[in-house]
């Protein structure tokens, strides 16, 4: 075939005048390589390479709930209650927003209670914690399904 032998001419020509030496990746290995096929490889690659918070691919229900779980450490630096219960509020008329037009799977979600927020916000205020010695990661231990008698 005629363009097949251009092509050879061409990429031989480029090796002799250097044109592939000292490429990026020259003798590293092809990520993934031995891996078995992911239909997704494309998504984690980007969400890795663009350092794109994997909490955004959550519905929204489930955002949420993951928002309120961690709305004390969101809140732990504001300067006043009034900073801490616009948090609140700006969090519970999403949810609130959410709950009116629900979407996505079935997952019970409700609003934040501001009293509740801010008075763990003032005993952090008061009795700051301190910070926890680094500790080498435990293993979970493994509990049975079943309880056993007497014990």
């Amino acid at each position: 075939m005629r363009w097949e032998a251009s092509v050879e001419a061409q990429i031989r020509s480029a090796q002799e005048r250097g044109e592939f030496d000292n490429l990026p990746g020259t003798g590293k290995p092809i990520a993934g390589r031995g891996l078995p096929y992911d239909e997704s490889w494309w998504i984690k690659s980007f969400l890795e390479r663009e350092q794109v918070p994997t909490d955004l691919l959550l519905p929204t229900p489930l955002l949420l709930r993951r928002r309120i779980e961690q709305l004390s450490d969101e809140v732990r630096d504001l300067p006043s209650e009034e900073a801490v219960r616009a948090v609140v509020a700006e969090l519970n008329a999403e949810v609130l927003a959410w709950l009116r037009n629900p979407s996505g799977p079935r997952v019970a979600v409700r609003p934040a209670d501001a009293d509740a927020v801010v008075a763990r916000w003032r005993d952090e205020r008061r009795n700051p914690a301190p910070p926890a010695p680094a500790a080498a990661p435990s293993v979970p231990r493994r509990r049975s399904w079943f309880r056993r008698r007497g014990a």
